[in-house]
C-alpha cells in the first residue's frame, strides 16, 4: 500500500469510537489543522504386557496423530515444521507472515528465476513495447540449452505468447534465452536488468546471472524475495497472470504437463513456478485463492518432485485451515469524517477503496486499532476519489499496515458570500469558535 507520509504532519488527535459488523474498533483520527490563515493555538516408558494366551491377534499400534507428525518435522522460526530447508508463507492482503524458515537465507533460485524473466516480459506487454504476436528469432545458444525445454527450432521465429507459455507451463530454458536475447540483445544484459528490477521491487537478497535460473556462480535469491515477486506478478498483471494456471501445453507437436502439481490437486491454486537444481534441491513458489483470500508459499531444498508436491500441498492446506481474515472495513466504508474548509459541506467522508483485513488464528477474536491520518481541515473543492490521507491498522502482532484514504464525495467550494462570512468568522473568533 502506498504511503502518504509527506502529507501527514499531525498536530492534534481526535478519538472516534466506531463499531463495524459487531467488531470492536477504535479509530483514532489524526489531522494537521491548517486552516488559512494559520492560528497558533515441554510418561515414562512401561514394560510391554505379556503376550496374550488367546488366539486373538494383537491390536495394531495406533498411528501417530497429525500434530505429533508435525512436531517431529524440522522446526520453523514461525509456523509449523517443514521438510523444506527454506520456507515462507504470507497472506499478502494483510502482510501477515504465517510460515518462516530461513526465508532470508541465500538459496539457488533454479527455475523459479523464470518468475522475473516473465515479470519483465509482462511489463513490456503492459507498456505496449511488446505484443503477444511479436516474434523473436531462435539463436544457436537458445537451441542448445539443456534441462527443461520448449524445443524451439534453430532459426525459427517464436511469438512472445508462445515463449511465455513455454517458460511458465514447460519451464523452457530455451524459451528464456530467446526472450532475453530478443529484448536485451544478449542474456548477460538481460540478467543485469533482472537484478535491477529485483532491487526496484524490494528483493534485496537476489542476484540474477541468467534468464532461466541455470546454475551460475553468484546467482542467489531468498524465499521471501520470491514471495514478493510472486505477489507483484499477481497484483501488477492480473490479465496476464492467467497463463500460470495452464496445466499443460503442446508446442512443436510435443505435449508437456505443468510441473506445478498443485494446479490439479489443491483447490484454488492458480500459479506459480517450480524449480530444481542439484545444489538447491526441489523448490516451488505457489499461490492459491479461496473465498477471496490468497496465500503465497515459497519452499526450497526438498529432495524429490513427490516430496515437493506433498509438502507444498500440506503447508497450503494448513495455512487456509489454521488462520482466517477478519474484515475491518469493506471497500467504500467510511473510516472517519474530516472537516472541510470553505466547502458546501462541513465534513467529507474519508473512505478505503479496498477492503481492510487482518489475519488471525482460526477462532480467535481480534480487536484492531485504526488510526486515520490526514491534513485538515481539507480545503474545498474536493473531488471524490482524491487521496487525502492514510488509515494505519495495527495488527495482532503489533505490526502496522497502511491503506490510502480517499474522499468519499465531491465537495464544491462555497459561494462568494459563504466564503466571506466564514473567513470573517474565522478572523474574529478563530477556527474553533
Amino acid at each position: 500500500m502506498s504511503c502518504l507520509n509527506d502529507l501527514l504532519r499531525p498536530l492534534t488527535a481526535i478519538l472516534v469510537a466506531a463499531s463495524l459488523a459487531a467488531l470492536p474498533l477504535a479509530v483514532l483520527a489524526q489531522q494537521t489543522e491548517q486552516p488559512p490563515p494559520k492560528r497558533q493555538t515441554q510418561q515414562p516408558q512401561q514394560k510391554p504386557p505379556a503376550k496374550p494366551r488367546t488366539t486373538t491377534p494383537p491390536a495394531k499400534p495406533t498411528a501417530p496423530s497429525a500434530a505429533a507428525k508435525t512436531e517431529a518435522l524440522p522446526p520453523s522460526q514461525v509456523g509449523i515444521g517443514t521438510l523444506a530447508k527454506q520456507a515462507f508463507m504470507v497472506d499478502p492482503q494483510t502482510s501477515t507472515v504465517l510460515l518462516f524458515k530461513d526465508a532470508d537465507k541465500p538459496m539457488h533460485p533454479s527455475s523459479m528465476a523464470k518468475l522475473m524473466t516473465i515479470y519483465i516480459a509482462f511489463e513490456e506487454l503492459n507498456a505496449g513495447r511488446l505484443k503477444l504476436d511479436t516474434r523473436f528469432r531462435v539463436s544457436e545458444r537458445a537451441r542448445n540449452m539443456g534441462g527443461s525445454r520448449m524445443f524451439v527450432e534453430l532459426g525459427s521465429e517464436v511469438s512472445v505468447e508462445d515463449l511465455i507459455k513455454g517458460m511458465i507451463v514447460l519451464s523452457g530454458n530455451d524459451a528464456c534465452v530467446v526472450i532475453a536475447e530478443g529484448m536485451s540483445g544478449n542474456e548477460d544484459s538481460f540478467a543485469e536488468r533482472m537484478t535491477a528490477k529485483a532491487r526496484e521491487l524490494g528483493m534485496t537478497g537476489t542476484v540474477f546471472k541468467n534468464a532461466s535460473g541455470w546454475p551460475a556462480d553468484g546467482q542467489w535469491t531468498t524465499a521471501r524475495d520470491l514471495a514478493v515477486l510472486s505477489w507483484r506478478t499477481i497484483e501488477d498483471f492480473p490479465k496476464l497472470y492467467r497463463y500460470y494456471a495452464e496445466t499443460n501445453w503442446t508446442y512443436n507437436n510435443i505435449k508437456q504437463e505443468n510441473r506445478n502439481r498443485l494446479l490439479r490437486t489443491v483447490p484454488g491454486t492458480d500459479g506459480l513456478k517450480t524449480g530444481h537444481t542439484e545444489e538447491g534441491g526441489y523448490g516451488q513458489a505457489t499461490s492459491a485463492i479461496r473465498d477471496g483470500r490468497r496465500l503465497i508459499l515459497v519452499v526450497n531444498g526438498l529432495t524429490s518432485m513427490a516430496e515437493r508436491a506433498q509438502e507444498t500441498a500440506r503447508l497450503m492446506e494448513w495455512g487456509f485451515r489454521e488462520s482466517t481474515n477478519t474484515t475491518v472495513f469493506r471497500a467504500g466504508d467510511t473510516v472517519v469524517e474530516a472537516p472541510v474548509w470553505l466547502g458546501s459541506l462541513d465534513k467529507v467522508p474519508l473512505i478505503v477503496a479496498k477492503p481492510v483485513q487482518i489475519t488471525a488464528p482460526t477462532g480467535q477474536t481480534v480487536t484492531p486499532r485504526v488510526v486515520a491520518r490526514f491534513d485538515g481541515p481539507i480545503a474545498a473543492p474536493i473531488t471524490k476519489g482524491a487521496k487525502l490521507g492514510t488509515a494505519v491498522v495495527t495488527l495482532p502482532d503489533n505490526r502496522t499496515v497502511e491503506y490510502p484514504l480517499e474522499a468519499g464525495a465531491d465537495v464544491p467550494r462555497m459561494g462568494v458570500f459563504g466564503r466571506v462570512t466564514t473567513m470573517i468568522r474565522h478572523y474574529l473568533f478563530g477556527w474553533l469558535s
